[in-house]
């Protein structure tokens, strides 16, 4: 199915009623992940734009300071948005090779809500959940 033909459908959403990562959900993830990227590149190159037009010197040592720290937040946010893109890319190529929305460690479907909510998740919610309590012990100890 094309992303024409997914995107003219009347608010196409996956159900739990049909068969799980068929070619239409398959097709809908990917148009989904295909725009969350192009939006965050989009944002990437609106914040290039304004961190090379804010190269000002403020005189004032207050505002150099806020200029500074705004600098530094921007470049944080565009650092996890290339590791946001690294994943889409990922989730993309799962797609591709039929991996797409199975748990990697359970081989369990990760279930609609969730990649609906979280469309690079690569686990199952209690598999998620399994590896944060996982973590949570190692750091508390």
């Amino acid at each position: 199915m094309t992303a024409a033909a997914v995107l003219a459908e009347e608010a196409y959403r996956p159900s739990e009623d049909e068969e799980f990562m068929n070619e239409r959900q398959l097709e809908y993830f990917k148009q989904k992940l295909l725009n969350w990227k192009e939006d965050i590149l989009r944002e990437s190159r609106e914040t290039l734009s304004h961190l090379q037009s804010e190269t000002e010197n403020h005189p004032d040592l207050a505002d150099r300071a806020s200029s500074e720290t705004d600098r530094a937040l921007e470049l944080r946010t565009r650092d996890r948005q290339r590791k946001l893109i690294s994943k889409i890319d990922e989730a993309l190529r799962r797609i591709e090779d039929g991996s797409y929305g199975w748990c990697e460690v359970t081989g369990e479907p990760i279930g609609l809500a969730r990649l609906e909510a979280r469309p690079i998740a690569t686990l199952s919610l209690e598999a998620q959940e399994r590896h944060e309590r996982r973590e949570r012990v190692h750091r508390d100890d």
